[in-house]
């Protein structure tokens, strides 16, 4: 099983890596930065907190993404990245993450242009904008599963594992009694529909990414002196594609 997936890894991630990195900063070009021209704008859509019957305000779709992107991977993520690339990945995690935004953003407004209204809620995305926008059914079917796989399946398999491994380790609390809590959490919140994904991230999220923030500048501060010494490393080792296969 490790040999298979190990194969099925390299066709598929390696290729993935340039594809990401050339697609960033083409857009980026195509749309003179628009992740950097638009930065005002974005600040101001954000402190936005019209409710909406058919969407979510923009603050609470901020939230929504946000809450999909503080957690585990930023934590056990990056310290894979530097274990597999070295100190340098951090390098390029940074420089995808700028250019992959003007990406994002292209996604995002697919996303808007596309969308279709349903029971009185706004639905869209990669499905839809492959099927109405490419007029490719087959493969906005395939994309829509593919998301049901990962998002009901294994993106939270891996969050929900991570959670109560570490509770058990740190507490002493069954992996079964906190999965069961976990389980009856989730359930309620998406259950509830879009309206109630977005209320429960607005409220939930921002304390949540304070406090993950609020840890790291605890981490640079008790360490500040060897910050210089951590971006020589860095830069110093990010010139090599284990750094940036790492990232």
């Amino acid at each position: 099983m490790e040999s298979l997936l190990s194969t099925i890894y390299d066709l598929v991630w390696n290729p993935l890596v340039y594809v990401t990195l050339i697609t960033g900063c083409v857009y980026t070009v195509a749309t003179r930065a628009v992740q950097v021209r638009h930065l005002p704008g974005m600040v101001k859509c954000l402190l936005g907190r019209a409710d909406s019957d058919t969407g979510t305000s923009s603050f609470q779709a901020f939230a929504m993404a946000l809450g999909g992107r503080v957690g585990v991977g930023n934590i056990a993520g990056v310290a894979t990245a530097i274990a597999a690339g070295g100190p340098g990945a951090l390098f390029w995690m940074i420089a995808t993450a700028v250019l992959t935004a003007s990406s994002a953003f292209i996604e995002a407004t697919l996303g808007q242009i596309y969308k279709v209204k349903s029971e009185g809620e706004y639905r869209g995305g990669i499905p839809w904008y492959i099927e109405k926008g490419l007029g490719l059914r087959w493969l906005a079917l395939a994309a829509a599963g593919v998301a049901v796989l990962c998002y009901s399946l294994l993106i939270p398999g891996v969050q929900s594992s991570t959670i109560v491994t570490s509770l058990d380790a740190a507490f002493g609390v069954p992996t079964w009694l906190s999965g069961l809590i976990l389980v009856a959490l989730l359930g309620f919140v998406v259950f509830g529909g879009t309206k109630r994904i977005a209320t429960f991230a607005e409220k939930v999220v921002p304390m949540m990414a304070a406090c993950y923030v609020l840890l790291a500048v605890v981490v640079l501060l008790a360490n500040v002196r060897d910050i210089p010494e951590v971006v020589r490393v860095v830069t110093a080792s990010a010139f090599g594609t284990d750094a940036v296969f790492g990232a």
